[in-house]
């Protein structure tokens, strides 16, 4: 099978504009120990400004704890790309895939479906993060469905920003040494899921304010459709994991907007251990371990500068 992926790959895949990065902040590479689980992210361009949609600052983070606290069964990677790195076999190997980039229909993944569905169906994870979690309505949402359960659908779906109160969590591997918690961000909510929910926990779910259907209706700001859901009372899920039919896995989050949230412990992680969760490792009884995040690990390779 993975003869195959590699071949699919390298014909779909587009040039690499940048080095591999390692998350680890001494640069030395990782061990290529064949036990170790391999993570890529994906980092997305430039997008909102200082310190919104920091997608390279952000991996980067990420990938550093994990080869610091887990490198014993990740080897985690950031790739600043365009599309895709132009070595195939850097996918071919993953375990779990990462995307934290601008969504819709400047999604990365639009435009390499075929090839990234044959290395998923090898059983590699996904997760999308934010933007990440949405691409359009048709081919790219259903294969969205089939790899990590929901997206963020427009006309349906909306993301304002909120003070989300997770009062409650599920007992479940992502969720280990996570408390609940209340964090503002740009919460995505009334995703698109599979049909009955199938293979789907909900992680983070919580009632939005009545303030979040204040905008007026527009693809991203509001539709009768979750107005309606509102006004039932109903739960709005915005962290999911999901479980493929083939053994694969998947995890949406919608947060991510706010790069200071990942010097929150709880929202970091929730990631942290959702990435592991997805690449097949054993997620630690206490969460994936991480340093304290200072503001000045924050401030560290951000697209913008600091104002």
């Amino acid at each position: 099978m993975k003869t195959a992926v590699a071949a699919l790959l390298a014909v779909l895949l587009v040039a690499f504009t940048g080095p591999a990065l390692l998350g680890n902040k001494d640069g030395k590479a990782a061990s290529n120990d064949q036990d170790k689980k391999k993570v890529i992210f994906m980092a997305g361009h430039r997008s909102h400004g200082y310190d919104q949609h920091e997608h390279r600052a952000g991996c980067l983070l990420l990938a550093n704890q994990l080869n610091k606290h887990m490198g014993n069964h990740l080897e985690a990677e950031v790739h600043l790309a365009k599309g895709w790195p132009a070595n195939a076999t850097e996918l071919e190997d993953a375990d779990c895939i990462i995307f934290y980039c601008d969504g819709g229909g400047r999604h990365m993944a639009n435009q390499h479906l075929d090839g990234l569905d044959l290395k998923l169906k090898d059983g590699c994870g996904l997760v999308c993060l934010h933007y990440g979690v949405e691409v359009p309505k048709g081919k790219s949402g259903a294969k969205f469905l089939d790899w990590i359960g929901g997206y963020f659908e427009g006309n349906w779906s909306v993301n304002p920003h909120w003070d989300a109160d997770f009062e409650e969590l599920p007992e479940h591997p992502i969720t280990r040494g996570v408390q609940p918690f209340k964090i503002r961000d740009e919460w995505y909510f009334h995703m698109r899921f599979r049909e009955e929910m199938k293979g789907i926990t909900p992680i983070l779910s919580a009632h939005p304010p009545a303030s979040t259907m204040r905008r007026r209706n527009g693809f991203h700001s509001g539709n009768q459709h979750v107005k309606a859901a509102l006004e039932r009372g109903e739960i709005q899920h915005l962290a999911w994991a999901y479980e493929r039919p083939d053994g694969g896995r998947g995890f949406g989050f919608t947060g991510g907007h706010f790069h200071r949230n990942w010097g929150h412990d709880d929202f970091r992680t929730i990631v942290l251990n959702a990435i592991t969760w997805c690449a097949q490792a054993e997620v630690p009884s206490e969460g994936v371990p991480s340093d304290k995040i200072t503001d000045a690990d924050l401030d560290e390779n951000q697209d913008y500068p600091k104002r």
